[in-house]
C-alpha cells in the first residue's frame, strides 16, 4: 500500500512509466507528471571507421535513434549511468564503459586514456562538455520538448510533495513551474549539476550519488517518509 508524500515523477516517456512502477512497486504514491515528450530526430549515419567510440548520456538515444544505431555498433560505447547502457545493449551496441557520475567525467575517462575521436549521439537539447583536446562530434538524434503539465500538477505542487529531476533541463522546468513559494517541495536531483539548476528555496534537495533509478529512488523513499 503507498504511504507517505506524493512523488511527482516528471521525466517523459518510456522512462517515466518505469521510474512510475519501481516507485510504486517500493510502495511510493508515485504520481507521472511528464513535462516533455520525446521523439525521434531524423539523422544521418556517419561512417563509424571515422570514430574511437561512441558517447551515449542518454538512454532515449538508444530507445528514438533507430535503424541507423544498427551501423554504429561496430564503435564501443562509453554510455553515462545503468539505464543508458541497458537500453544501448538492448538495441544491439556493445557497452565497454558505464560512469557512474556525468558525461563530463566519463569524457574526462575517455580521453586520459587517448579515446579522442568521439561520436556524441545525443539530443536536440545537450550540455556542453570540455573536450580535454578530443574531437566530440555532437550527433543529434532525438529531441524532448516542453508540454503542458497535467491537469494534477497545480494541487500536487500546493502541497507537500517530493519531485524528482532526472536531468539538469527537467531541474529547470521544475523551477519555472514552481517558481515562488518552495519550502514546503523536496527535490531529489539526478547529479549536481541539476540541483544547481533547480535554484534555491526547496525545503529538501537530494542529490543522487549515481545517474540512475535506483540511487534517485533510495533518496525519494526517504524523503516521502520524512514528510
Amino acid at each position: 500500500m503507498s504511504a507517505g508524500l506524493p512523488l511527482i515523477v516528471t521525466r517523459p516517456d518510456p522512462g517515466g512509466a518505469a521510474t512510475v512502477a519501481r516507485a510504486r512497486a517500493m510502495g511510493l504514491d508515485a504520481r507521472p507528471m511528464p513535462l516533455f515528450a520525446a521523439h525521434p530526430l531524423t539523422w544521418a549515419v556517419p561512417d563509424p571507421g571515422d570514430f574511437d567510440a561512441l558517447l551515449l548520456t542518454s538512454a532515449q538515444a538508444a530507445r528514438l535513434g533507430g535503424a541507423g544505431l544498427a551501423r554504429l555498433a561496430p564503435l564501443p560505447v562509453h554510455a553515462v549511468g545503468a539505464a543508458t547502457a541497458e537500453a544501448a545493449s538492448a538495441v544491439g551496441l556493445r557497452v565497454v564503459e558505464v560512469g557512474a557520475t556525468d558525461g563530463q567525467a566519463l569524457v574526462d575517462a575517455m580521453t586520459s586514456r587517448g579515446v579522442t575521436r568521439i561520436l556524441w549521439l545525443c539530443g536536440r537539447d545537450r550540455t556542453r562538455f570540455d573536450t580535454r583536446g578530443a574531437a566530440i562530434i555532437a550527433l543529434p538524434c532525438y529531441a524532448a520538448d516542453t508540454v503542458t503539465p497535467p491537469a494534477d500538477w497545480p494541487a500536487l505542487v500546493a502541497a507537500p510533495a517530493v519531485l524528482l529531476a532526472h536531468s539538469r533541463r527537467a531541474a529547470e522546468r521544475i523551477a519555472a513551474l514552481v517558481p515562488e513559494a518552495r519550502a514546503h517541495l523536496a527535490l531529489v536531483a539526478i547529479s549536481a549539476k541539476a540541483a544547481s539548476a533547480a535554484g534555491a528555496g526547496w525545503g529538501d534537495v537530494a542529490v543522487a550519488e549515481r545517474p540512475d533509478d535506483a540511487a534517485m529512488l533510495a533518496l525519494a523513499r526517504a524523503l516521502c517518509h520524512k514528510g
